[in-house]
């Protein structure tokens, strides 16, 4: 009798058991317990960012591969990181003109994009999926990409993680690289769970558009290429005549006139060659409802997606153009922090900028935020701007260059409503609070700078001398202060914030003459596309 007790009370014991866990595993994310997947082992392994890691890459016939990197075909190889042996993995060459560029500097130091689980499926580096290393190519001080992403991270935003590799290849020495984590499975289920939404990466370039880091599954690169007639490689670009084009009308300039009137020049001659046409979408303006009027969006959907994905999406940007339930729509906080970074640091080459591109838009249940890419131009380097004082004194409220602020709804509603403006102005001085008032940025730039400076001195592929990369630190180190100084005076009401305010009235300008720009890097360095190969041609009032 006593026997058939303890078992009716262990079976009890067992039932209740099992619905505590059955509780627990249904509401954990409202308890706050995080699954085991969202903390992946990688991220404190290869992007612990205290030192530089070491990435060995082993591969037959390298200078084979090399010779073919522009074709984006994936190759073999085995990667041994921090002496972990991976093998059968495979390696590509990964950019959009920066592929074509590479061979104007005269050498082979490539972006590569590593794909763990290419060849074998779930196999991955502790949990990740896909590596992009950035050659930091136009980029003297080795830390834009960097630093914007340590930025983003710590301020808030879901931003990639990154860090520094030194690379060999054969047990030959490489270079220095900025490891970064794809953007894509890993970085989705680490950010937001298994139950993540979708991820689009809107680009409308003609070059290697959509594959600025990889390809979705499943998805030919036949189908992206001809979006542009006669531009559908580095290589067909590199011939285009713009003369011939403009006449043939292939190419119109588009109709919106951009606000900073400054760069009206350069936005004509990018809309010459094919790179701004078509593009509405990728701005994320709102046409009508059909899905056939997003391509530049869908097709680079980096998740599977179905029609009524599409659905939702085009309703989502529906209701933020015509600035409509905004606060159901947008995920407000994380995309003000996100534009705060972002336009801090003056990336042209972006959603802010001419071309629009280099951001990932990530949606679930409707709701919209913006995810960080491809900062190795910021600071001003896209424009090859000579003028300091303007970008240091760039108005926070009027950001975009090659555009008005209408034309890019994802940031125009916070300026069409005071509440989300006066958002906007403070998480800007919790920004210059965190970072300057300690001196807190400079700081970083310091021990970064101290950290790699061995590697890049030994680097025997690198775009710059080292005398290069050590006033290009210091000019960064310079401009940093001096634009939090202009913000701060913007923020306060002493130095205008906008573009007009600004052209009425410089006298209150932070002075930036003693800064030269082009000592950071910038896109004029090895940029020789037809028609572009004098930048001065093209610059404000020319």
């Amino acid at each position: 009798m006593s026997t058939s007790r303890r078992i009716d009370q262990i079976c009890l014991g067992a039932a209740i058991g099992v619905i505590l866990i059955m509780f627990l595993f249904l509401h954990a994310d409202k308890l706050g317990v995080q699954a085991v997947s969202a903390v992946p082992g990688y991220e404190s392994k290869l992007f612990q960012t205290s030192m530089v890691h070491e990435i060995e890459i082993i591969m037959d016939n390298w200078e084979d591969f090399l010779a073919h990197c522009t074709d984006e075909e994936y190759r073999a190889c085995t990667v041994i990181i921090d002496g972990d042996t991976y093998n059968n993995v495979a390696i590509r060459a990964k950019g959009n003109t920066s592929l074509s560029q590479v061979a104007a500097y005269g050498n082979d130091r490539y972006s590569f994009k590593i794909e763990f689980d290419h060849y074998e499926n779930a196999k991955s580096y502790h949990g990740l999926d896909k590596l992009c290393l950035n050659n930091i190519i136009q980029d003297n001080t080795y830390m834009k990409d960097y630093l914007t992403y340590q930025l983003m991270h710590s301020f808030g935003v879901d931003a990639p993680l990154c860090s520094y590799v030194y690379i060999t290849v054969n047990g030959e020495d490489w270079g220095l690289y900025v490891a970064v984590e794809g953007v894509e499975e890993a970085f989705l289920k680490r950010n937001y769970g298994n139950d993540y939404g979708n991820l689009y990466k809107p680009d409308s370039m003609g070059i290697g558009a959509g594959f600025g880091n990889g390809e979705k599954p499943g998805l030919d690169k036949p189908q992206m290429e001809g979006r542009f007639e006669g531009q559908q490689s580095p290589d067909d670009f590199a011939k285009m005549d713009l003369g011939e084009s403009r006449a043939e009308n292939k190419y119109p300039i588009r109709e919106s006139i951009p606000y900073n009137s400054k760069f009206a020049g350069f936005e004509k001659e990018m809309d010459k060659i094919g790179i701004m046409a078509n593009s509405s979408d990728v701005s994320l303006i709102y046409t009508d409802d059909e899905y056939e009027s997003y391509p530049n969006i869908f097709d680079n959907a980096k998740t599977k997606i179905t029609d009524e994905d599409k659905k939702r999406l085009i309703l989502s940007l529906k209701e933020l153009n015509h600035n409509e339930n905004i606060e159901n729509i947008v995920d407000i906080e994380e995309v003000i922090r996100y534009f705060v970074i972002h336009n801090f640091v003056l990336n042209f080459d972006s959603y802010t900028g001419t071309m629009v591109h280099n951001y990932y838009l990530y949606e679930k249940d409707g709701r919209l935020s913006m995810i960080p890419w491809d900062y190795n131009l910021a600071f001003g380097g896209f424009m090859d701007e000579t003028d300091a004082t303007t970008l240091i004194n760039y108005p926070i409220d009027t950001p975009v260059s090659g555009g008005t602020i209408d034309t890019r709804p994802m940031l125009a509603w916070i300026f069409n409503n005071e509440e989300y403006i006066r958002y906007y102005h403070r998480y800007f001085e919790e920004f210059l609070t965190n970072y300057f008032d300690d001196g807190e940025l400079v700081a970083l730039i310091e021990s970064t700078e101290a950290m790699i400076s061995p590697y890049v001195e030994k680097d025997p592929t690198k775009f710059c001398s080292y005398e290069d990369f050590k006033k290009g630190i210091s000019t960064l180190q310079e401009f940093c202060i001096l634009r939090a100084e202009s913000i701060s005076g913007q923020l306060e009401g002493l130095i205008p914030a906008d573009h007009a305010g600004q052209e009425q009235d410089d006298s209150t300008l932070i002075d930036g003459a003693d800064i030269v720009i082009s000592e950071m890097g910038s896109m004029g360095e090895g940029m020789k596309m037809p028609g572009l190969e004098r930048r001065n041609e093209f610059e404000p009032g020319k």
